[in-house]
């Protein structure tokens, strides 16, 4: 990833499932709550997610586990995964997320433990999601190679 592409891009990147009706929820619930407009968004599938798991040695074809860059701009920026990547997204929108967040007190073990089983069953639970537009468009700017619709 080069940097200098980045530079309008600093800030923290949640990287999401693009095809799972729970996740793109989860997406449109954090669009609603981040009245600041600070967290972005690019599917796990897409280009620009594809380069930076390959950029950070994950695997390009895991698309269970939530990824928060938390800072796009900056070529080696740390990251969360699965329970941690919700929260620090939670922290990221203020307000009401700041109180969800609390969540963090939960042990991890335990938030990831029942994150994973979520994960292995949300297609099951929550189907696959059909494309449909932003309910604000104003939005679609926040997606890093434009939104899983």
């Amino acid at each position: 990833m080069n940097p200098d592409q980045n530079k309008d891009r600093a800030g923290p990147v949640l990287l999401y499932d693009g095809t799972c009706g729970l996740c793109n929820r989860a997406v449109r619930f954090l669009l609603r709550i981040d009245r600041r407009g600070v967290l972005r968004f690019s599917a796990l599938q897409g280009g620009p997610g594809q380069a930076w798991l390959r950029a950070h040695g994950m695997p390009a074809g895991d698309f269970e586990s939530m990824v928060l860059v938390r800072d796009w701009g900056a070529g080696a920026s740390g990251y969360a995964l699965r329970t941690d990547a919700l929260v620090a997204a939670l922290e990221a929108c203020g307000g009401a997320g700041r109180v969800l967040g609390l969540v963090r007190f939960v042990p991890r073990p335990l938030r990831d433990c029942a994150y994973r089983l979520v994960a292995r069953l949300r297609y099951r639970l929550f189907g696959e999601w059909r494309d449909r537009p932003l309910p604000r468009p104003e939005w679609g700017a926040r997606f890093i190679s434009g939104p899983a619709s």
